[in-house]
């Protein structure tokens, strides 16, 4: 990791302390020396960041933000788009804000002048999904910066659409598929789950992978086979009580070798 914001940091600094050494090492010369140590100083000042913000809100939530003052803030709903907007006009134009919608996105644009009085911002929005926010956002830098806003209702949505797409049987199948692809499923949470190693004789189960639907739940696991002989999976099909679906990545392992088994169940865990 270096110890410089940036590579001119990086490169100034270097300017800095080649003024310093040479300051020292001729005669005494104090105007080299002060020039070094003001160039290094300036670059260790860390460089403001002005990153996008992001924000995770459920409906009638409160959400706190930062507007740009004298800039455009441009705000954002994930797969959603805004309605409208509601706003008190304070009869001052030098004194208010504007909303812009822009009905393409869906997006709006918030515009404060560098006057307005207060240091805080208030408004509330509909989104078309119906979804309603209240926004209660602080004041702060003059550059245009931008808000993006998920809400997880959305992604329940899609799942539920992928997941009563076919009937419970053929929707365990599909999961075992995807997972078995790696596939991105809509609405889907997906996560590596790296549990402890568990061992039952010859055999050693790990748990890696969780898919979180609506209403399934899909993981994924890895077998190992660490016997002397020949694991016949095909011959162990009894899945777990509760389970909506159990497959065998392989029908056999050699002594050595290892595959993965897929597990469905209704969302909210086993019998």
């Amino acid at each position: 990791m270096s110890l410089f914001p940036t590579p001119l940091a990086a490169a100034l600094a270097g300017t800095g302390l080649a003024c310093f050494a040479i300051g020292a090492a001729r005669r005494p010369d104090p105007g080299l020396k002060l020039t070094g140590l003001a160039v290094l100083a300036f670059a260790l000042t860390p460089v403001p960041a002005h990153a996008d913000q992001f924000v995770e809100a459920a409906d009638n939530a409160t959400i706190d933000c930062e507007l740009a003052r004298g800039e455009l803030t441009r705000i954002a709903l994930i797969d959603d788009g805004f309605a409208n907007v509601s706003k008190i006009a304070s009869g001052f134009p030098y004194n208010d804000f504007q909303v812009t919608h822009e009905p393409v996105r869906g997006d709006i644009y918030i515009s404060v002048p560098p006057q307005f009085a207060a240091a805080r911002v208030s408004f509330f929005a509909t989104s078309k999904a119906g979804y309603v926010y209240r926004f209660a956002c602080r004041l702060g830098g003059e550059e245009a910066t931008q808000l993006f806003i998920t809400n997880p209702a959305l992604a329940k949505n899609e799942a539920s659409e992928w997941e009563t797409e076919t009937g419970p049987e053929d929707t365990a199948i599909r999961l075992i598929e995807a997972m078995a692809t790696d596939a991105v499923l809509p609405g889907f949470t997906a996560r590596a789950e790296l549990s402890t190693p568990r061992r039952t004789g010859g055999i050693e189960v790990q748990l890696v992978a969780e898919y979180q639907g609506d209403a399934l739940t899909g993981q994924r696991f890895l077998i190992r086979n660490l016997g002397q002989e020949n694991l016949a999976l095909a011959a162990e099909r009894e899945a777990p009580a509760g389970a909506l679906a159990f497959a065998y990545g392989r029908d056999a392992l050699a002594p050595g070798e290892a595959t993965s088994a897929f597990l469905v169940f209704a969302k909210g865990g086993l019998k």
